[in-house]
């Protein structure tokens, strides 16, 4: 009998194996994201030794999730939502904590550009909800308290019913709750609204099943999405939270921080206020 035998592959060699395949990958920018992805994935299915069974389950499950998908709904972006890596990849991108512009956020999935333009103080509200009317104000701002003119404030919201007008086309106006202002010589804006309620995001697909099987809700909550502008600055995407909403320490898809969290004060006439600033950074 030969003494001789091959060696038996392991997971760490079949992992170099993949990795060394990788290295003809013409993309300097690919090859490293797919090597480190690889590498991350393989440790992954060793550190919790992966069964064949729960490895068809996520492969059904990813399934699941492009079937929902289409044109109006992204599962794969709920699930990259929920699990973070939407927030994730915001705070990598576009947060420095070393500087005093305003904290962004997510876009989320209502977003739609191209809203109407409004005039200062204009209503956003087209559609009768019987929302808690409430007046949206404050400041574009430098990083050194300077007033920025003729910034655009682009808002948008849900309505009390908590959907959003795109998720309603035969109920809502397409342009209710939306709006995109100038702020004035003083850099300041001023926007009539109601007040923004919490809300589900869809949890009728394999994202909501996964909520529910880690124990976890579905609710985000209340606040109003703002993109803000100006020539000569970076672009900010970010959200006031309304201070007495529930669901601000376990907003579902990890969006809510705590510089833009703000509590709606009642002025002496009843009516309902929520003021904030936006700070800009230079280009």
């Amino acid at each position: 009998m030969s003494g001789n035998h091959e060696e038996k592959m392991t997971p760490s060699a079949l992992t170099q194996e993949v990795i060394m395949r990788l290295e003809a990958t013409p993309s300097p920018r690919l090859r490293e994201i797919m090597q480190s992805l690889v590498t991350h994935l393989h440790d992954f299915a060793i550190d919790v030794q992966l069964t064949d069974q729960e490895w068809m389950e996520g492969i059904r499950f990813l399934t699941e999730t492009g079937n929902i998908t289409d044109s109006v709904r992204q599962e794969f972006i709920l699930l990259s939502d929920t699990l973070g890596l939407s927030s994730l990849v915001d705070l990598i991108n576009h947060s420095d904590v070393e500087s005093l512009a305003t904290e962004p956020t997510i876009l989320g999935p209502f977003y739609v550009p191209e809203s109407p333009r409004r005039e200062f103080g204009e209503s956003m509200v087209e559609y009768e909800d019987r929302g808690e009317p409430i007046l949206i104000k404050g400041k574009v701002i430098t990083e050194t308290g300077e007033p920025i003119v003729g910034a655009e404030v682009d808002a948008w919201q849900n309505a009390a019913t908590g959907f959003y007008a795109v998720q309603q086309p035969d109920v809502q106006p397409a342009t209710n709750l939306r709006g995109r202002y100038t702020t004035n010589g003083h850099g300041e804006f001023l926007i009539q609204s109601v007040r923004p309620v919490p809300y589900p995001i869809p949890a009728d697909g394999p994202v909501g099943t996964l909520l529910r099987d880690t124990g976890r809700h579905e609710w985000r909550a209340a606040h109003v999405h703002f993109k803000v502008s100006a020539s000569g600055f970076k672009p900010l995407t970010t959200h006031i939270f309304d201070a007495a909403s529930d669901y601000l320490d376990s907003d579902t898809v990890f969006g809510v921080k705590e510089s833009l969290i703000e509590t709606f004060v009642t002025d002496p006439s009843g009516q309902l206020i929520c003021q904030h600033d936006f700070v800009l950074s230079p280009e």
